[in-house]
């Protein structure tokens, strides 16, 4: 054991004195005549007071001194610092995403090499191997005590990038040209870089080197799967090892909630496993991202962008689509059984369930009953893709050679027959691919130069033709042509999905069209490969999405998928809402191999803090004195039973009020008794679970920053329950919300009667979703269909947009924004002046998802990310939420203040 502070032992000096005034007695009494002395003797009187304390007492006390006296000097058991010089050293530390799975062990083995740099009086250099940023280079930190590093120490966290080894042994160059040379502390990561050759030799230069490292750590990574799998699919790298090992792979929504778990084992010696979890197309487009179990960091997570979401796409199948390398739907299968989620069936089977995209091989759409209910497939949002070949050719409409009108599920009308391309009786050749227009989504895609078309179907010369045209031929007839139909759009192959006509199938070519139709189908936007994106949430050390670090840069969208993250391209999701592509850690194409060793290699775990038993004699020492004195009073005799007499009427009495709130009868509501806001009850508990998480985080702010006290939020049912007792009631809007005739009736009587519904669809709807639309809106689709549904009967009066001016800005905090968990969408409210509630809105409608930036979780933290700017949008959605609750209690008050003018001068009058 040893003391770091000596000097304290001095108070032991105070123990004699102690003993002194403890046992010190009082003067003897002075003998004295008094005769009624003899009556007093009589008397039943209460026992001397001892004329000095008991030897036990004596030790007692004088044990609590020692023990406080020994504590202060702040006595440690040295213990994990052998073979560690006593001089200045320098401290080496790997902090990329290597690192994170065991970076609290390191942080641990950090803390027992400063108490023993603390202990010798000597200090430390640093070097962090991984850049901070893309603005923090790669250098050795000066000369620090101990102290100083531990603070610097203490709250840093690993990087979501690798190490730069390279940058790091030009920062130990530089170091060794200063003349500096010193023990080495290297606390590797154990992940070998084609740079550590360089790297040990560069720290041999600057002295002995202790190679500190974590046996049996493992080092995991998630990578994109291999080539023709499903996108759900997902390869584990690891270091290997002898021994198997298990993990959980975790299938998880962008609410946190797992949607399913899949087991995976890596057998010993491998360094990768495949998984390919199995999920239903309804819940396999709602995987966010993937995360293995026990294993932290970004390296255990992999984020899916829109590319990586199967859609579901229909094939109508016939009697001869199972033909082997002739039936209409070989190809088609083989071409997007790895991107999509294929059904076949005929066409009552595949519209029982929903689709992103019928694909129509010719001939699948000859009924009239089938080409009605397509039509009104298509029209209601869905996408058909139709192919050309001899039925169509064939048909009514094509067989008379004169032009005739096109029918609705054909984009362009088309010329009768077909147009022949070679042959033994042609001059003509096959015809090549002409490059795609800029408008066409085929745009990025380059065209191989053995793609050639023998037949084809022709559309009818027209004005408009071009627009409609997204492929053509050399010659410049059309061979992909599109038209909207209603809220969806038709498209055409001019060529058969067999290699018949073309040799198109057989290519890579005709897989990217048939993708770039299905992504245009899902609204998502393909970027040119030079397009820049930028970034949108980037992982951070702990694996958790955050706003970008500072000197985040974009990255070109044909980078994805190979890109090693860096600071300046740090692991996150890029772009806009409808392009947004992930960068992983996983994407870097290098070997995971263990690091050798550099120098002299001791385990981690063998490097632990000193023991301080200082605080336990504290302790010990305040125990002893709570002893004696509770000693001191038991000697007290009677005076103890009249104290805890009094101390047990003040504690019933303190007690009282508890039973008087017991006494409230039970069918007396609570709000009835405080003002609390409420929600409305979705029957979908991820959603109920938010609005209450976000009403009682929105209910802890009014408490805190203004003079209102409200309690715990209530879900109710408006059919069922009494609405009267809340002032604002939130209800948030899900795909299948609907409405009753009672719910109607009961959302009215509480409006007229002064209650404020908060409406809040969470996210805009894909569907009319503007093109200007900010592309930090969220996405709810289905719920502009359902605010019409659950608004219908409701007496909402004319609606303006809430702007700058209006009373609800400014109730309590000036407010030029309206954000939540997004940003950028109306807010609309009624219009000012209408006389029903004294100009009061009855309704607040928005889509910035209040609920979500208000929430807070049973520990207290904010676990949902407002973008695009992070705490401060909070800050401003928590203010627009006291804003909201001042007016539902207050009413119009601030707009009164506009009459001040006229009520001074008429009382000037």
């Amino acid at each position: 054991m040893m003391l770091l502070a000596p000097w304290m032992l001095l108070g032991l000096l105070a123990l004699p004195v102690v003993w002194w005034l403890l046992h010190a007695l009082p003067p003897a009494p002075r003998v004295q005549s008094f005769p009624p002395m003899a009556l007093l003797r009589a008397l039943n009187a209460p026992p001397p007071d001892a004329t000095s304390a008991p030897l036990w007492r004596l030790l007692l006390r004088c044990a609590a001194v020692g023990l406080l006296v020994l504590g202060l000097a702040q006595p440690v058991f040295p213990r994990g610092q052998a073979g560690i010089a006593d001089a200045d050293c320098l401290i080496v530390l790997d902090n990329g995403w290597a690192a994170a799975g065991t970076w609290p062990q390191r942080i641990h083995a950090l803390d027992g090499l400063l108490d023993h740099l603390s202990r010798t009086g000597h200090g430390a250099r640093l070097l962090l191997t991984a850049r901070g940023d893309a603005l923090d280079p790669v250098m050795v930190q000066p000369m620090q005590s101990a102290q100083v590093l531990r603070g610097m120490l203490d709250p840093l966290l690993p990087r979501a990038w690798p190490v730069d080894r390279a940058a790091a042994t030009q920062a130990l160059a530089q170091l060794a040209q200063q003349g500096w040379h010193g023990p080495v502390i290297y606390i590797a990561d154990g992940l070998a870089t084609p740079a550590d050759a360089a790297f040990g030799a560069a720290l041999a230069r600057i002295g002995p080197v202790r190679d500190m490292y974590l046996p049996g750590s493992d080092i995991t990574l998630l990578a994109p799967p291999g080539r023709g799998e499903s996108s759900l699919a997902t390869r584990i790298r690891a270091v290997p090892r002898p021994q198997p090992r298990t993990w959980q792979l975790r299938l998880e929504t962008a609410a946190g909630g797992t949607l399913g778990l899949v087991p995976v084992t890596l057998p010993a010696g491998q360094d990768h496993v495949d998984a390919t979890p199995d999920l239903p197309a309804e819940l396999r487009s709602k995987v966010d991202h993937l995360s293995l179990d026990g294993v932290n960091g970004p390296g255990g997570i992999r984020l899916l962008d829109e590319r990586e979401r199967q859609r579901p796409v229909g094939l109508i199948a016939s009697t001869s689509s199972d033909t082997p390398l002739m039936g209409s739907l070989f190809y088609l299968r083989r071409a997007l059984q790895p991107t999509a989620e294929l059904r076949e069936g005929d066409l009552d089977t595949l519209l029982a369930r929903p689709l992103s995209v019928i694909i129509a091989p010719d001939g699948t759409l000859g009924s009239p009953d089938s080409r009605k209910k397509v039509e009104a497939w298509v029209r209601s949002g869905g996408t058909l893709i139709r192919f050309a070949g001899p039925l169509l050719v064939q048909s009514g409409d094509n067989t008379d050679p004169t032009p005739k009108p096109a029918d609705t599920l054909l984009p362009v009308p088309l010329m009768g027959g077909e147009r022949v391309l070679g042959g033994t009786m042609s001059w003509s050749r096959p015809e090549h691919l002409a490059p795609f227009p800029a408008s066409s989504p085929f745009h990025d895609l380059d065209i191989p130069g053995d793609v050639t078309v023998s037949r084809q179907v022709l559309a009818q010369p027209s004005t408009d033709l071009d627009s409609h045209s997204w492929a053509r031929l050399t010659d410049g007839t059309p061979l992909v042509t599109h038209a909207a139909l209603g809220a969806g759009q038709v498209v055409l192959f001019h060529v058969t999905s067999t290699a018949e006509w073309s040799n198109l199938p057989l290519s890579g070519l005709f897989v990217s069209m048939l993708q770039h139709l299905i992504d245009e189908a899902s609204g998502i936007e393909t970027p040119a490969g030079r397009t820049l994106l930028a970034p949108y949430m980037t992982l951070d050390g702990d694996g958790a999405l955050v706003t970008p670090p500072a000197g985040a840069q974009a990255l070109r969208a044909d980078a994805f998928g190979h890109t090693t993250p860096t600071p300046e391209h740090p692991p996150g999701l890029y772009g806009q809402r409808n392009s947004r592509r992930a960068l992983n850690p996983g994407d870097d194409p290098a070997p995971l191999a263990p690091q050798a060793a550099i120098g002299t290699a001791s385990d981690l775990r063998g490097q632990v803090p000193d023991l301080a038993i200082g605080p336990v004699l504290m302790v010990m020492a305040a125990l002893l004195l709570i002893v004696d004195g509770v000693a001191s009073v038991m000697q007290r005799g009677r005076k103890w039973g009249r104290r805890a007499t009094v101390a047990m009427l003040l504690a019933c009495t303190l007690h009282e009020p508890a039973h008087a709130a017991e006494d409230i009868p039970p069918d007396v509501p609570r709000a009835a008794l405080e003002t609390r806001l409420a929600y409305i009850v979705t029957g979908h508990a991820d959603i109920d679970d938010v609005s209450k998480e976000g009403l009682q985080g929105l209910s802890d702010y009014v408490n805190a920053r203004t003079s209102a006290v409200l309690g715990h939020p209530d879900g109710v049912v408006p059919e069922h329950d009494d609405l009267s007792y809340y002032p604002l009631i939130y209800w948030p809007v899900t795909a299948d919300t609907t409405t009753t005739p009672a719910r109607t009736a009961a959302l009215n009587t509480y409006m007229r009667h002064g209650g404020i519904l908060m409406i809040d669809t969470q996210g805009q709807d894909p569907a009319t979703a503007p093109n200007t639309a900010s592309g930090y809106t969220g996405s709810a689709p289905g719920t502009a269909a359902a605010l019409r549904r659950m608004t219908a009967g409701l007496d909402i009066p004319p609606l303006t947009r809430l702007d700058t001016h209006h009373v609800l800005s400014r109730t309590f905090y000036l407010l030029h924004d309206f954000p939540g968990r997004y940003d950028g969408m109306l807010v609309w409210v009624a219009q000012e002046g209408d006389s029903t509630n004294d100009g009061v809105s009855p309704v607040i409608i928005g889509s910035n998802d209040w609920a979500h930036a208000w929430a807070v979780d049973d520990g207290g933290n904010t676990p949902y990310a407002p973008v695009p700017d992070g705490a401060e949008q909070r800050v401003v959605a928590y203010r627009f939420g006291v804003n909201a609750v001042i007016y539902a209690l207050t009413g119009n008050y601030k707009a009164d203040q506009v009459h001040v003018p006229a009520l001074l001068k008429r009382l000037g009058e």
